[in-house]
């Protein structure tokens, strides 16, 4: 699996250290909440608002440089608006490697 970096924001951000500094900042803030939202409506298989909030975090994901995991997310919030639970794994093991790159920025 492809590890977060911060490539994109760095290219995003050019020498703009402030405006960099508000980029993370914000991820930091959002995608716990984010993933605390998805969480929820997962343990009560709520399904369609669990793809909603793929949808969402699919942003972090290409923040945080994960372009082959976009289409894995991609994949999940259609397989989520379907019902069904394909790639859950994949996708919560990337939420979980997000996390913890961000927890260390």
């Amino acid at each position: 699996m492809e590890k977060p970096n911060l490539n994109y924001i760095n290219e995003l951000s050019g020498d703009n250290l402030e405006f960099k500094t508000r980029i993370i900042e914000i991820v930091k803030k959002e995608l716990p909440l984010e993933i605390s939202v998805y969480d929820e409506f997962m343990k009560n298989k709520n399904f369609s608002n669990a793809a909603q909030s793929v949808h969402k975090i699919k942003h972090k994901i290409s923040i945080l440089g994960l372009e082959k995991s976009y289409y894995i997310a991609e994949e999940y919030e259609n397989n989520l608006n379907k019902e069904t639970t394909l790639l859950q794994f994949e996708f919560e093991s990337l939420l979980k490697s997000m996390q913890e790159f961000v927890n260390n920025l």
